[in-house]
């Protein structure tokens, strides 16, 4: 039987902050990476993903950690092939479509309005799953964690799952239900003459370990499973005048990445 897959993408974290945090769930899965996005924004990070270009290091000659050496999805007749075979080859529009097509279900939920399927940009990134669920463009994580147990429960026995989720409590303003702060002042605003590059960070860093917390019991179901994190691109606190991201710079493309692969059986 085929393994599941969980792809899990931490919105616009930075890689320092992620190391900064203290989350063992995250950092036992497998060794971190220091990658880069291909894209500073959400839609555009996400549809790369959705085409198997996962963020990765072009300096290190191995598959996985970098996409153009061996993906770990690959489109059948798409992008340079690559130096080492790909985990999977698949045939269809991208990666969830082609998932599909050989035997999965696909579950996927997203936080931010970019996954906002009454939108006609949000359908793009969310209309091939099976199922799929909008938190209305905010923090949600225990709801979404909730759903996806709810439709995992509804899966046939023997049947793999690809489980997308989208989380937006590392997004500005960096906030988690129930933080012992106030989301309406955003300490990261692009153009904003009230930012605070420390208290961003302290946020942030803060917003990983609570998730960290609440994906334990994800990470559980999915422990003889293939697993990938990583963020779809950072933010930018103050470097070079910038402020979070939409902007291509070195911090707004700078991503954690960790994953662990499953050999089918």
């Amino acid at each position: 039987m085929s393994p599941s897959i969980l792809f899990v993408t931490l919105d616009s974290c930075r890689y320092d902050a992620f190391v900064e945090a203290h989350a063992p769930n995250l950092k036992s899965l497998a060794p971190l990476h220091r990658t880069q996005s291909p894209s500073h924004f959400t839609y555009g990070a996400h549809a790369a993903f959705f085409m198997g270009f996962t963020p990765g290091d072009a300096s290190r000659q191995e598959p996985y950690v970098n996409p153009k050496y061996g993906k770990i999805f690959r489109m059948e007749g798409g992008g340079h092939p690559g130096a080492a075979p790909p985990l999977f080859t698949l045939s269809g529009h991208n990666i969830i479509d082609g998932l599909k097509k050989i035997g999965y279900r696909a579950i996927g939920t997203g936080a931010v309005n970019w996954f906002n399927p009454q939108r006609p940009t949000g359908r793009v990134l969310s209309a091939d799953f099976d199922a799929f669920a909008f938190t209305g463009g905010g923090p949600g994580l225990e709801r979404q964690i909730a759903w996806i147990d709810t439709m995992l429960s509804q899966v046939s026995a023997g049947t793999p799952a690809f489980v997308f989720l989208n989380l937006a409590e590392t997004h500005v303003p960096y906030y988690y239900e129930g933080a012992p702060w106030d989301p309406s002042y955003n300490p990261a605003r692009a153009f904003g003459t009230n930012n605070d590059a420390a208290e961003a960070r302290r946020r942030q860093v803060a917003c990983v370990e609570w998730c960290d917390k609440a994906l334990e019991p994800l990470l559980a179901r999915f422990a003889n499973d293939t697993v990938i994190v990583c963020a779809d691109h950072g933010d930018c606190w103050g470097e070079d005048g910038l402020w979070e991201h939409g902007v291509s710079h070195e911090k707004t493309l700078e991503v954690p990445l960790l994953f662990r692969l499953a050999a089918s059986s």
